[in-house]
């Protein structure tokens, strides 16, 4: 009975090891990280491979901030205003700014991958 084999992007690290270990002239195996297993299989198999998408942002509240350096530009102007409320000892609005600027770096940070 022959089993069906997964493709290559839903095998564990630990298949693709296996998978690797069979391919001559590759060493370092086990250090590698799963997204250099696959290249490395599908370079000996002859799969194209295709770019890696890019991640876009999630759209939500504010379309027009679909790119890093948009959200950081966004970022400075709720700090200028940020700034303007501590002026004013506004802690409610201080607050409100504050959780803004958070989620738009968490966003940003999401947005590149770190997260």
């Amino acid at each position: 009975m022959t089993e069906k084999q997964k493709p290559l992007d839903k095998m564990t690290v630990k298949e693709l090891r296996e998978i690797a270990m069979n391919i001559p002239d590759i060493t370092g195996v086990h250090a590698m990280k799963k997204a250099e297993l696959l290249e490395i299989i599908k370079k000996e198999k002859g799969i194209e491979t295709e770019g890696t998408p890019k991640k876009k942002a999630h759209v939500g509240k504010h379309p027009d901030l679909l790119t890093a350096t948009d959200i950081k530009k966004k970022i400075e102007e709720i700090r200028a205003k940020k700034q303007e409320a501590m002026d004013k000892n506004d802690k409610k609005l201080v607050n409100i700014y504050r959780r803004r600027i958070n989620r738009l770096k968490k966003r940003s940070r999401k947005l590149a991958g770190l997260d």
